[in-house]
């Protein structure tokens, strides 16, 4: 179905019928698609699945057109949590294994997945959210000391959700972090351990705790960015505060020459937007639509996430770009710069050819 608008009884009738009616069927496999338009998406996939359907297409996080589609984390962990409940629904043996999916690779993938796409993923999330194992009430804390089962219906670790705790610094070596990676899950390659520590070592210089959370980000950020890039970002300098105007100064590496241009704006990340795009493309043509920073982990000295999206008038195509630094106004020039990267592809593959002007101071 192309829009949820069924009920989960609804939904559940019309599996039902179709294996009671349809003749064959028992050699057939019912499979499920559908789209998160009421919220109830992984309440009807459920209910088919109670009523025959043994093929579900989901999406992790959610993703999708419109309010996205069935998330593939909540309907893998609704069935693990309660498989005694759909393994007597199923008339299988109590506790079965009702799909093949590694539920603890669950979080890196939702997190893989956001920093690929730039799509953030809600804090009220279920199952990947950031409060989704947080407990801020006085009586839920208490009930979690005493017995976690009382307020957590899941293991945070069942997902692959660690308890995020410092386990490296500035003085360890290319092999901690090279076994800290592969125990989080990560099998990269020298080539991308050579980009990821480089950056791991530039961080643990700046903050005392280096947290599971930061190295997911750094990973996310460098491993993705193998394909050498059209522009580059090679430093970027802000001069903002009252009574002052916001000033950027951007330099970029463009296809191996560097080109700079300084710009003003509402603030100094509006500053260095404008100073990237004086370089790169011809007024008008690039439009930020959605700018979102996020604290990937706690304190003054935390690392900042940054996503942005873009679209370009030329090919009329939305692209995202995503960075994380500890100062904010690099993260979100790098972001913007890695956009505009994709950007650039976009337009190369449709014919467009190479766009970039070049300012020279």
């Amino acid at each position: 179905m192309q829009v949820g608008y069924t009920t989960p009884d609804e939904y559940g009738a019309l599996i039902r019928g179709i294996r009671e009616n349809v003749e064959g069927i028992e050699n057939l496999t019912i499979s499920l698609h559908g789209h998160n338009d009421l919220g109830l998406a992984v309440a009807n996939f459920l209910s088919g699945v109670e009523n025959g359907a043994r093929q579900i297409e989901t999406t992790i996080n959610g993703i999708g057109e419109r309010a996205g589609n069935a998330a593939m984390e909540e309907i893998v962990m609704a069935l693990q949590v309660r498989r005694q409940y759909y393994s007597s629904k199923l008339h299988l043996a109590p506790n079965s294994f009702l799909t093949n999916i590694n539920h603890r690779e669950i979080y890196n993938s939702s997190r893989m997945v956001s920093n690929m796409t730039g799509m953030s993923v809600q804090p009220n999330k279920a199952i990947v959210g950031a409060n989704a194992f947080a407990h801020e009430s006085g009586i839920h804390q208490d009930g979690i000391l005493k017995n976690r089962l009382t307020y957590e219906i899941m293991d945070a670790k069942s997902i692959g959700h660690g308890d995020n705790s410092l386990v490296l610094g500035k003085l360890s070596g290319r092999a901690a972090f090279r076994a800290r990676l592969t125990e989080m899950g990560y099998e990269i390659s020298d080539e991308e351990l050579n980009k990821a520590f480089i950056r791991f070592k530039d961080l643990a210089d700046k903050k005392k705790e280096v947290t599971d959370w930061d190295l997911e980000s750094i990973i996310s950020d460098e491993v993705k960015q193998l394909d050498t890039p059209d522009v580059r970002l090679v430093r970027v300098q802000v001069q903002c505060g009252e009574p002052l105007v916001p000033t950027a100064t951007v330099t970029l590496d463009v296809n191996g020459v560097e080109s700079t241009a300084s710009s003003v704006g509402t603030g100094p990340v509006d500053a260095a937007f404008q100073g990237v795009q004086k370089i790169c493309f011809e007024e008008g043509s690039i439009t930020l639509l959605e700018y979102k920073v996020n604290s990937v982990t706690k304190g003054i000295d935390a690392l900042g996430e940054v996503m942005v999206q873009l679209k370009d008038h030329t090919t009329g195509k939305t692209v995202n770009g995503s960075s994380a630094n500890t100062d904010v106004v690099v993260a979100s020039t790098t972001a913007y710069v890695q956009a505009l990267n994709r950007v650039l592809k976009i337009r190369a593959s449709n014919g467009v050819g190479h766009p970039q002007k070049f300012v020279e101071e």
